[in-house]
């Protein structure tokens, strides 16, 4: 039950977060940016999980493809495929379809580390929980 309720938690706040930087980045965002952003970091929450012996150098590194990777899924979908035209980078230097770019790649490398703080953090909070609900 405790790893279930974390992945939930962890992908509302990532829904939350997500959509926030991206009105704080551009004004305005979508609601799939919200399913992203949740899947984003429910990905790397299982990667702080799973991989406690890598660098943070490497996390940041995985956790940036991983989102771009997740990005480049959704744009395919919700720009090309359902034709919504929530975000264009055509006019980026070296756009792969106007979907992703090496700019975004290099923010979310950036952004991994606060991401993966905030994953410890929950980790915390849900063993603090838990530690109340076996005592009482």
């Amino acid at each position: 039950m405790k790893k279930i309720t974390a992945y939930m938690i962890v992908f509302v706040i990532g829904a939350i977060a997500y959509s926030m930087l991206e009105i704080l980045w551009r004004g305005y965002t979508h609601i799939s940016m919200a399913l992203a952003g949740g899947i984003c970091l429910v990905g790397l929450y299982y990667l702080e999980n799973t991989k406690k012996e890598l660098s943070l150098l490497k996390k940041c590194i995985i956790g940036a493809f991983f989102i771009t990777f997740v990005e480049f899924s959704f744009g395919c979908v919700v720009n090309k495929l359902l034709g919504l035209g929530v975000w264009d980078y055509s006019d980026r230097f070296l756009d792969l379809m106007g979907q992703i770019c090496p700019l975004y790649t290099l923010l979310w490398f950036i952004i991994t580390i606060p991401a993966l703080g905030l994953c410890k953090t929950v980790n915390r909070i849900i063993e603090i929980m838990e530690d109340r609900r076996e005592k009482s």
